[in-house]
């Protein structure tokens, strides 16, 4: 976790209890910088990086404010060479990205089948509702365990994606086991009008 010095207080909707039309209205609410359109100078390192457990670290150090790690996350982008910057209208700062830039730690589900919604809460108290515009993907580690991945933001060819953590990733295995012995067919989830395969 990012530290004990702050706990994780999620300022939007609980997830478990709010309605998909509250959830969406969450998603709505939430803007952002537009990163995409700033283009400053590179001003070097930023001399921070983001763990693979979500983590984010300055000089070494866990930055203890989750209210600091959100606003850093805002202003985030990916660059064309996959590299990752920290962007403000005057300034791009490197900032190193071990696996993914975002973890996701919680999800719920809304309906059943074509008509199920996914939504995800991110460690930055993001949510983001998994669907066309919004994929999940799934990769094989080198162990051969598996690694999810969810599209936060960012066009298809600079993406900002989540590590869906492993928690998650059993609740949605779970849900997709159920459907496909219910239902039959591909191992999956659909989300948003979209399916998304669980197997190759």
């Amino acid at each position: 976790m990012v530290s004990t010095a702050e706990p994780i207080r999620p300022d939007g909707p609980d997830l478990a209890t709010a309605s998909l039309a509250e959830i969406a209205k969450a998603v709505a609410e939430k803007r952002l910088p537009p990163v995409e359109q700033w283009n400053p100078t590179h001003c070097g390192d930023s001399d921070m990086r983001i763990a693979a457990d979500g983590t984010w670290f300055h000089m070494g150090t866990p930055i203890g404010r989750m209210a600091l790690v959100k606003l850093f996350s805002t202003v985030l982008r990916r660059e064309a060479d996959g590299s990752f910057v920290l962007v403000t209208p005057v300034e791009k700062l490197d900032i190193a990205v071990e696996d993914a830039p975002f973890l996701a730690v919680e999800v719920t589900s809304k309906g059943d089948g074509r008509e199920r919604q996914l939504a995800f809460r991110l460690l930055t108290d993001d949510i983001v509702l998994a669907g066309p515009e919004h994929p999940l993907r799934l990769e094989t580690a080198a162990d051969g365990t598996p690694r999810p991945y969810l599209h936060v933001r960012g066009g298809t060819d600079r993406p900002l994606e989540a590590l869906v953590n492993r928690a998650v990733f059993y609740e949605l295995a779970d849900l997709a086991l159920a459907e496909q012995a219910r239902d039959g067919g591909p191992l999956g989830l659909w989300s948003g009008g979209a399916f998304f395969a669980f197997a190759g």
